[in-house]
């Protein structure tokens, strides 16, 4: 299975330091419930962080003795009754707990469970690994992964046995790598890698409420994560199942997308959350505190350096989702580790450090103390990162230790138990259980008895306390889980009784509604932070054919308003934005399609609001963009938005999914006309604008001006999807913005880039700068005219300046031209748009000008590539290149719509056909009004 390997050869790297926390605890006094964003923000002052980098403040209140150390892990010896019933080695699994089904001593009461899904069941050229490593050394360089599975095997801790499930209905395919994650009694899968590349983005359901589990395809709508895998996925609040970073296979992504349980129908939503967040990493962890925090862990950065980084995800009352560094000091980098909370205290386990080296020492166990704020070993509290090669000197001849460095494995925490399956050693594959007891359970969860976590129920935010005493002392596993099931029953009972209550209070009219001030009537009621019965509910009718009655006959689900949901998420993402609500509708790299309907999804008055907001950041910039290395460079695409679409998804995209954070991206105009989405390309530039001013950059091309887009195409289209009198009122708006634009962009001050070219009359860039905006074509000088409309000449042969066919009074120059006036500007290349070029690039000047053209089959008759140029920070230039689709018609599938558009774009380009493509003859200049020429 090829992919990313588990240990793939990596240079040796100084870890990077953690992230110690100031001031932590907070002082006596400080405001509990870290869920709310005020009082968030008051915890991050008093722990002394400024609110642009907040220190996360977890679960402030009475502070104890001192945190525990991490426990130690031993092996169980578990029971199988036939071989095929056990697991096997493996690594790149998934391990679940899922809750009990039903009520102790009743009919078809099952107990708590591990699940176990996927993973990879043996290596490369080392088909049957497993057992003790060789050597107690490396971490195995350079192995591969191989038989990918799709079994499921469950592991009854009440009976301490292992059995192979074969659940109804259609399995996921063979993978690992991917992601699972309990919600109530089903277990959901997403993304991973499998003997055929990526894993189809789909969610898988496991539904395990019944005698005979079966499998359930969820649907959803809209965009989603998309395939990928090494990724981490967690239920936040018992509702939000989350998904965040991993890889495509093409780059490394830190994008977080939630899902609400309780709103149908189903859709995966792209959050934006506020603070300092993760980098973009693969191979992480993510666990949710029974409180609804989210607390991502170490991973792998895009330079494949392993972090020791943690950050905590909340949601806030006003639909906020925002991270926050987590405090203390990690006591070493890793990635390809595992992560289970129990109670307040996330427990971290292994992980590898590249290079064929595993987390040694004691920092191979370790536990982040949300109450205290900080993290802990197996021998003490962590003051400074520990990463060291193993010995058994340096481990104090610790088998607990030595048991725990493994990479790939996979854990799962039930009550204040902790269990570890399988992974990879060396060159090893791994097929023991291991189990830890948190002894510090008790004392966690009296601190987390000071946090209120704000839940919304009918509109109804409830404080949920704790006044359970957990047992103190040490306690086995049998009474453990009859414990967990007892403090479940009764949670689920306390809250059927406080929504009872509610409800009565509701119907008769003394309910008083929380407002956005946050004052709302509040009920305490008791909650055991253990493995919640609730749980249960919030994804029961996801599943297709699903009943979720089942779960409010048993009192488990908490109803929820899902007109109250969405609206907190449409809050989030604000798509009455407009500019937010045109990059949700239109940035789908691997997703567009041409809409089946031509009417435009804005109105003229969203088109106005759009402008608007652009018009204001353009206005702002000079005539000349002074921009910085990395930067894409975009030629021509005149309205064919689906290669555009393409570009994005082959070399990246601008969002936060993509690359923006990285590299800037500019456009050299002539954004409309000829095409069919005129509109679609330059909404979503305009709209990326305004989103990413600073990352985003646009200049004008000959096509941004009134006279020539009323001929070729734009002022058509805009009749023809918003109305004629709306159109005609959206045409002339943006072609008012378009007045606006900047008119060149100079890079690093060496590379000067243009729509056209410097014709006769441009021999400094400062004369581009004293161009006055804003400016119609009619308006503007000869200046403008060279700028936007001259070309180079045929071939680096014709020198000095000559007619052009575009038409009388315009020229082309030759590369005697491009020379003086790089050598003028102390300047090193021209990149300019403007002409058709068979390759989508072409040089000129020994290479001092390169012509670029983003639009594939320029005409639909061209059959030319696209391409982009890539400018790194050594201002070397790398072209990037489409080629051009069959056309539609020799696919079945093709709408009659399409076929439609195709007519109506060819007829116009046959009435005013394109000038030719660059390197093929010209014609000869004629004064046909009609003409290109004369344009």
């Amino acid at each position: 299975m090829q992919g990313d390997s588990p240990m793939s050869p990596e240079a040796d790297q100084d870890p990077p330091a953690g992230n110690p926390g100031r001031d932590w605890p907070p002082p006596a006094g400080a405001p509990a419930g870290a869920a709310d964003g005020e009082q968030l923000e008051e915890q991050w002052r008093a722990g002394g962080g400024s609110p642009g980098t907040p220190q996360l403040q977890l679960l402030p209140g009475p502070q104890l003795a001192g945190p525990r150390h991490a426990p130690k892990y031993s092996a169980v010896d578990t029971v199988t009754e036939e071989q095929e019933d056990g697991p096997g080695p493996r690594c790149g699994h998934t391990l679940t707990a899922v809750a009990s089904v039903g009520e102790e001593g009743s009919l078809g009461y099952v107990g708590p469970r591990l699940i176990m899904f996927g993973g990879a069941t043996s290596l490369e050229g080392n088909p049957a690994a497993s057992g003790p490593p060789s050597s107690p050394g490396g971490g195995g360089a350079g192995i591969r992964l191989a038989g990918a599975a799709a079994d499921v095997h469950c592991y009854d801790i009440l009976t301490n046995k292992w059995s192979k499930i074969t659940p109804l209905g259609e399995p996921p395919t063979p993978r690992a790598a991917h992601v699972a994650t309990a919600v109530g009694t089903m277990v959901v899968i997403q993304g991973g890698i499998g003997p055929d590349g990526l894993s189809a983005e789909d969610l898988h359901v496991l539904d395990l409420t019944h005698h005979r589990p079966r499998w359930q395809r969820v649907a959803t709508q809209g965009p989603g994560p998309g395939p990928r895998y090494g990724h981490v996925m967690a239920l936040v609040g018992q509702r939000y199942l989350m998904a965040i970073g991993g890889t495509d296979g093409k780059r490394i992504l830190a994008d977080v997308w939630a899902l609400d349980t309780a709103a149908k129908p189903y859709e995966w939503r792209k959050l934006e959350p506020e603070g300092e967040g993760p980098p973009p990493c693969t191979y992480a962890t993510a666990s949710a505190r029974s409180d609804g925090l989210l607390l991502l862990c170490g991973g792998r950065d895009t330079s494949g350096v392993p972090l020791a980084s943690a950050y905590g995800l909340a949601k806030h009352r006003d639909g906020r989702w925002e991270w926050a560094i987590a405090p203390g000091v990690s006591p070493s980098p890793r990635y390809q580790h595992a992560a289970a909370f129990v109670n307040a205290r996330l427990h971290v386990s292994g992980g590898s450090l590249g290079g064929g080296r595993m987390v040694e020492d004691s920092s191979s166990i370790a536990v982040l103390d949300t109450a205290a704020g900080v993290w802990c070993d197996t021998m003490s509290v962590v003051t400074s990162p520990r990463t060291g090669r193993y010995t058994v000197d340096a481990a104090g001849g610790d088998d607990a230790v030595h048991l725990m460095r493994r990479c790939r494995h996979a854990a799962a925490a039930v009550g204040d138990l902790v269990y570890v399956y399988g992974g990879l050693r060396g060159g090893v594959l791994l097929d023991d259980l291991l189990v830890a007891e948190d002894l510090a359970a008790a004392d966690t969860a009296t601190a987390g008895s000071h946090t209120a976590a704000a839940i919304e129920n009918d509109d109804m935010y409830t404080d949920r306390k704790t006044d359970h005493a957990m047992l103190s002392g040490s306690w086995r596993l049998n009474k453990g889980v009859e414990y967990l099931v007892e403090a479940s029953a009764a949670e689920a009972e306390a809250i059927s009784a406080a929504l009872a209550a509610a409800k009565a209070r509701q119907a008769n009219g003394n309910v008083e509604l929380p407002g956005r001030d946050g004052g709302a009537e509040t009920t305490s009621i008791e909650k055991q932070v253990v493995l919640p019965a609730e749980a249960k509910g919030a994804l029961g009718s996801t599943v297709k054919g699903f009943p979720v009655d089942q779960f409010e006959k048993e009192g488990r689900q908490i109803p929820v308003n899902t007109n109250a949901a969405r609206k907190s998420f449409d809050v989030q993402m604000s798509l009455n934005n407009v500019p937010k609500k045109v990059i949700a509708h239109l940035l789908k790299p691997r997703g567009w399609k041409p809409p089946v309907c031509r009417q435009f999804f804005l109105d003229c008055n969203e088109i106005e609001e759009l402008c608007d907001c652009a018009e204001r950041i353009f206005s702002a910039e000079p005539s000349v963009l002074q921009l910085k290395a990395p930067v894409k460079i975009f030629g021509d695409l005149h309205g064919q938005f689906g290669d555009l679409m393409r570009l994005f998804d082959e070399y990246g995209s601008p969002s936060a999914a993509g690359d923006i954070a990285y590299i800037d991206y500019l456009f050299l105009g002539d954004y409309v006309d000829r095409g069919q989405h005129s509109l679609e390309t330059i909404s979503l530039l305009l709209a990326l604008k305004v989103e990413y001013p600073d990352n985003i950059h646009l200049i004008r091309g000959n096509h941004e001006a009134a006279d020539i887009n009323a001929l070729f195409g734009f002022r058509i289209e805009c009749i023809e999807r918003l109305g004629e009198r709306d159109g005609i009122w959206a045409w002339h708006r943006i072609n008012r913005l378009f007045n606006w634009l900047p008119l060149a962009a100079l890079i690093e001050n060496k590379i000067l880039c243009m729509h056209g070219g410097i014709g006769r009359s441009i021999n400094y860039v400062e004369q581009i700068e004293n161009i006055p905006r804003p400016i119609t074509m009619e308006a503007g000088s000869i200046l403008l005219m060279d700028l936007l409309w001259s070309d180079p000449t045929e071939n680096d042969g014709v020198e000095g300046l000559r007619p052009n066919a575009r038409g009388p009074g315009l020229v082309t120059f030759g590369p005697d031209r491009v020379m003086d006036f790089c050598n003028n500007n102390d300047l090193e290349l021209i990149v300019r748009a403007h002409e058709c070029v068979m390759d989508g690039f072409e040089r000129f000047a020994q290479g001092h000008l390169i012509t670029l053209f983003s639009a594939t089959n320029y005409c639909g008759t061209a059959n030319n590539a696209g391409a982009i140029l890539v400018l790194g920070r050594d201002l070397v230039v790398v072209p990037k290149l489409i080629h051009p689709l069959p056309p539609a018609s020799s696919f079945p599938e093709a709408s009659a719509e399409c076929q439609t558009e195709d007519t109506w774009m060819q007829e116009l380009n046959a009435n005013r056909p394109p000038t030719p493509t660059r390197g093929r003859p010209q014609p000869q200049v004629t004064k046909d009004r009609g003409s290109v020429a004369w344009i």
